[in-house]
This record gives C-alpha cells, structure tokens and sequence, in this order.
C-alpha cells in the first residue's frame, strides 16, 4: 500500500494561559517557542510543532480507557535507561507532577509526568529504531 502521511506534523494541547504554559514548556522541557498570542503558543521540541491552545478552565489531553483508566495521548521517547531516570529526577526537582519509573512487560521503562494545565503524558526509555537510524542518533 501507498502510505501518504509520513509524519505528524503538530500536536494540540489544551492550555489555560498560552504565556504561562510556553514558559512551562521552555523551562521544563527544553521547548522553543516560534509563536504565542492570547489565543496560542507555538513551540518546537521532540522534533514536534506544538500548539498550545487557550481552552475552557479544565480542559485536558487526557482520555479514559474502556476500564474507566485515565490514559495519555502521547509517549514522548529519550535515548535509553540513564536518560530517563536524569529526566524523571529534573522533573521532580523542578516539582514537576512525576509518577513512578516502572516496567510494564515490554523493553524500557516509562514513567508519566503532568504538565501546569493537568494534561498527562507518557516518556519511554527506548527510541524507535527507525528514529535512531534516520537521525544517526
């Protein structure tokens, strides 16, 4: 089959302050910001465009799985064991929300982290070969 999407070319997360999260972001994740105005923030990190959208007070990119579980839209990947357990003690000293460094049955560990506005995301220990090969990381 022919693929025609070869990427995904920006993720939308739901912000309360466009300014306030961007800062966040920079500060906490190494985020570049490109953009921000009342309404949004445009930032760059992962080799992702980011838009933080101004949303209703309580909004979240969070879901519930069939069990009633909250789950994450994404897993953001670091290069291995060691950058994940750096990360996961940056993010707790800079009193981030960090749950535990667990192993869930499959290669690597993950742990999940919470941004300002409450929105949940995941961070796994392994790079996808494909990345690692197409950036020569």
């Amino acid at each position: 089959m022919n693929t025609f999407i070869h990427r995904v070319g920006t993720i939308y997360v739901p912000v309360e302050n466009p300014d306030l999260s961007s800062k966040w972001y920079q500060e906490n994740l190494g985020a570049v910001e490109n953009f921000r105005n009342d309404d949004k923030a445009i930032l760059d990190f992962a080799n992702q465009s980011f838009f933080l959208v101004k949303s209703k007070v309580g909004e979240k990119a969070i879901f519930q799985d069939y069990e009633g579980n909250e789950h994450f839209l994404m897993t953001f990947e670091v290069d291995g064991i060691e950058k994940l357990r750096e990360l996961h003690s940056f993010l707790t000293e800079k009193g981030v929300m960090v749950e535990n460094i667990e192993d869930r049955g499959h290669p690597g560990n993950n742990f999940v982290f919470y941004d300002i506005d409450g929105n949940k995301f995941d961070v796994w220990s392994e790079l996808s070969p494909l990345f690692k090969e197409k950036y020569s990381v």
